[in-house]
């Protein structure tokens, strides 16, 4: 484990990780690819097979260079949920193309001009606290959905949100070179 290779952008995958990997991307891929459509009233398997279709797009255009599921976000609950309360789904539709339309202008100008400019627009340094933010800020819904927020606290929900940190802080601190 301590001798783990990096895989470059431009190497194939070793066949060897190709299970364990597409397993990680599986589970990674599940909770938004069956969640946001369930949210957004959305067939699960209509969504599944757009996924597919942009996977293998991806994958074609990519010539197979980087692993990787293309899939629903849950960066686009909270916007999508004003704008369909307040002009409809189809103007949520209309974001969704615009903002593909975008990531395809944007990927236009990595592929001409490289994306080394990138990290002067966004330095690591200024968003490890973005990041820092954003967790602290969603503390407080933790707090609440595990129930410590209540007048009363259901024990049950103390339960499983101590055994899901405790997963969590084991899982980092034991696969720690795993994950690097």
């Amino acid at each position: 484990m301590e001798n783990q290779k990096i895989i470059q952008v431009e190497e194939k995958v070793p066949f060897k990780m190709l299970l364990p990997l597409s397993i990680q991307h599986m589970f990674a891929m599940f909770g938004a690819s069956v969640l946001v459509p369930f949210v957004f009233g959305i067939n699960p398997a209509v969504v599944l097979f757009m996924n597919g279709i942009g996977t293998l797009l991806f994958i074609l255009i990519t010539k197979g260079k980087a692993p990787a599921y293309l899939g629903s976000s849950f960066a686009f609950l909270a916007p999508a949920g004003v704008v369909i309360s307040k002009w409809g789904y189809e103007y949520a539709l209309g974001g969704f193309v615009a903002v593909g339309f975008l990531g395809c202008i944007l990927a236009l100008i990595i592929y001409k001009f490289g994306s080394d400019w990138i990290h002067v627009v966004l330095p690591p340094a200024a968003m490890g606290p973005v990041v820092a933010l954003i967790g602290l800020e969603l503390a407080g819904t933790a707090a609440s959905n595990a129930g410590l927020k209540d007048e009363v606290i259901d024990p049950k929900n103390v339960i499983v949100f101590l055994v899901t940190l405790g997963v969590a802080v084991l899982g980092s601190v034991v696969f720690r070179k795993f994950l690097r």
